[in-house]
């Protein structure tokens, strides 16, 4: 781990779609005990939020940091109205979460990147919301975390766990992404820190918050439940439809991803609506599907690596080809994630 602690106008067009044209996913159009009704978006329907518009950066191999924050800085934000009034928001680098909680206030679970500052306060105006009363960061990655300032001006109290904090006042070096992350400012550090299962308050919703042991994508990732709406938010422990970042820099390991899964899997049921870290909205039996993958692929990277072969060679061999077409479209290619889990086994 490569740490250094330091102490010290976007006119927007409006699509109703039901649900099933958003997830391709029937099973999410029918909750007797929750009707979601029509999901309202805030864009053009043709678009695919979640996959960042990325597949043409990865084949010319720019760095994931630029990438990100050049889809942030072109796409437009969507809101998907799920039960509950809870609100994912999708291109602003990760998912986001919004609960409006009356009174002009919200409950957020993450805040994107900071590109999309006046984009996200658009937004937050159509959903009625004036003042930011709780923001949780999933875990402390920019693309989770670069709204954390501006969302603080707007009242918000940051709830993250204690290594999440501790990550975001260091200056921390992603190789895989060619770029150093500087300690962000206090403002917009994490005041409230869970270290165990916790349940918060957002209105009348109650959210529970729940770390993730052991590390997977980093080391201090959180789900955000809200039980009454039967909404989870695993953040970046759950990519669907595409291959998943780990960094390693900060404690992640495709076998803490495989148990974060399980994990995942173990909280929901099969009306649960599941909101990833990346990519669109799914339901338990995509939770399923992404830790086969992820098994599937961890066995055979073990295996050419046990067989002596170099990361080259490995990469070489295409473990991931009976997964790619599926899930090699995105920000993180066959390639990178090849590599990254032969770094665990």
């Amino acid at each position: 781990m490569k740490r250094k602690t330091k102490t010290s106008g976007v006119a927007v067009t409006v699509a109703v779609v039901t649900a099933c044209a958003l997830s391709a996913s029937p099973a999410l159009a029918s909750d007797d005990a929750h009707p979601l009704g029509a999901y309202d978006i805030i864009a053009p329907p043709t678009l695919e939020p979640g996959n960042l518009g990325v597949l043409s950066a990865q084949n010319e191999q720019k760095n994931p940091y630029d990438v990100i924050n050049a889809a942030a800085a072109r796409d437009p934000i969507t809101v998907t109205r799920l039960r509950g009034n809870v609100n994912p928001l999708q291109g602003s680098g990760g998912n986001i979460g919004v609960l409006p909680t009356g009174d002009h206030g919200a409950f957020m679970v993450d805040a994107g990147v900071a590109v999309s500052r006046q984009k996200m306060e658009k937004t937050l105006k159509k959903l009625g919301v004036s003042h930011i009363g709780d923001l949780v960061n999933t875990h402390w990655h920019f693309d989770h975390t670069g709204g954390n300032s501006w969302a603080h001006e707007y009242g918000a109290r940051i709830i993250a766990t204690p290594n999440t904090l501790r990550d975001l006042s260091s200056t921390i070096r992603v190789e895989e992404w060619s770029h150093t992350f500087t300690p962000v400012p206090p403002s917009a550090r994490p005041t409230v820190t869970v270290a165990s299962e916790r349940t918060f308050s957002a209105g009348d919703q109650p959210v529970q918050l729940r770390p993730y042991s052991p590390p997977g994508h980093t080391n201090g990732d959180l789900s955000a439940y809200f039980t009454k709406a039967n909404v989870l938010f695993t953040g970046d422990t759950y990519w669907n439809g595409l291959y998943p970042f780990i960094d390693w820099e900060t404690g992640g390991s495709i076998d803490g991803m495989i148990q974060d899964a399980n994990q995942n899997i173990a909280m929901v049921g099969g009306n649960t609506i599941v909101v990833p870290g990346h990519g669109p909205i799914g339901k338990r039996a995509d939770l399923v599907q992404y830790r086969h993958m992820l098994v599937s692929i961890r066995n055979r990277v073990a295996d050419l690596k046990h067989q002596g072969l170099t990361v080259e060679q490995t990469v070489a061999a295409k473990p991931t080809q009976p997964f790619d077409a599926k899930w090699g479209k995105g920000l993180i290619g066959p390639d990178l994630f090849t590599k990254l889990v032969y770094r665990g086994v």
